[in-house]
């Protein structure tokens, strides 16, 4: 199997707090890994040194054959490694529209129009609101949007952080329908989430970090028959 993402001994943090103790984790193609932690685990940190928008103190960070060790963001997009943020940060005061024409500004904006029907195939309910600002949406629609700008970039591996946050019982578990058909589909997503049994039920691996090292990482069915790992890391 094809290694897309390859994480090594990853440290880094913010001032002089370190966050991330060396972390390993890896991520194939077509592959579905979820990444557990409860609150300061570290886990947000991994996807910002990731990506680029924080600085690795050490460690390799390599993706889809490329060295991205301290690449700049624009790199990281233009490579194909794309990520939808926690909180979903769509632009309040821009369209639906407008919101997914931005997801292809740094990539594949030669195929904007043909991307913008794999949105809508997805997603019909922002094709209906198309016109509509973004802050007038509701928590479950402003996620769609986000995840749809995510996939105008064409990626090669898509990062989701925490995409149930904030959402109702009957939206998490249409969220977890979507997520689990982008996979289906053949894309690799590294889903970081709180939501333990949900994210284990559509993943192929799964890691769960403590205090910035990684405690496990394994098969979903492993991780659920340790009774001191369901107990201290997963509230089961």
């Amino acid at each position: 199997m094809t290694v897309l993402l390859d994480i090594k001994e990853l440290r880094g943090g913010y001032g002089r707090v370190e966050v991330l103790r060396g972390v390993d984790l890896q991520v194939n193609a077509g592959e579905m890994v979820a990444l557990l932690g409860s609150n300061g685990a570290g886990k947000s940190t991994l996807n910002k040194v990731v990506c680029g928008l924080c600085p690795a103190w050490a460690g390799t960070v390599r993706f889809d054959g490329q060295d991205l060790s301290g690449a700049h963001y624009r790199e990281v997009v233009r490579a194909g490694l794309i990520q939808v943020p926690e909180g979903r940060k769509v632009f309040p005061n821009l369209s639906v529209l407008e919101n997914l024409e931005l997801g292809s500004f740094t990539r594949a904006r030669e195929r904007r129009a043909l991307n913008l029907e794999r949105v809508f195939a997805i997603f019909p309910r922002l094709k209906e609101r198309l016109r509509q600002h973004a802050g007038t949406m509701s928590g479950g629609e402003q996620q769609m949007l986000a995840i749809g700008r995510g996939l105008m970039a064409e990626p090669v591996l898509l990062i989701l952080d925490e995409p149930s946050l904030g959402l109702s019982p009957l939206l998490v578990e249409e969220m977890f329908s979507l997520v689990r058909q982008l996979r289906d589909d053949g894309l690799a997503v590294l889903l970081v989430e709180q939501n333990v049994g949900q994210s284990l039920e559509i993943a192929d691996r799964a890691y769960v970090l403590e205090n910035g090292s990684v405690r496990f990482s394994g098969l979903p069915k492993d991780l659920l028959a340790s009774d001191d790992l369901r107990r201290a890391y997963l509230g089961l």
